[in-house]
């Protein structure tokens, strides 16, 4: 059974290395900053998020393509927070 430690860890390694240097930019700072003040159920909607294609999670963040309603709200505070880091960067 895995530990709710365990499980913080294993989503945030999986948010960091996607496998495109883009979404490993967009959903680690996020994950970094949001994952441990999720409740069960958005955490359990952030896993079906990142079972989702790079290619699609691109798209929606960049808002090229819509995202399924049930991930839509998510998206958009992913995509908020990708912002505005990018923002202060400047």
């Amino acid at each position: 059974m895995e530990t709710g430690d365990a499980r913080l860890k294993r989503l945030t390694m999986r948010s960091w290395r996607r496998g495109t240097k883009e979404m490993d930019m967009i959903l680690g700072p996020w994950a970094d900053s949001q994952l441990a003040g999720l409740d069960p159920a958005r955490l359990e909607l952030y896993e079906t998020l990142l079972a989702e294609n790079d290619a699609d999670l691109l798209n929606w963040v960049l808002g090229k393509a819509a995202p399924p309603a049930a991930l839509a709200g998510m998206i958009a505070e992913i995509t908020a927070h990708s912002l505005s880091r990018f923002q202060r960067a400047r």
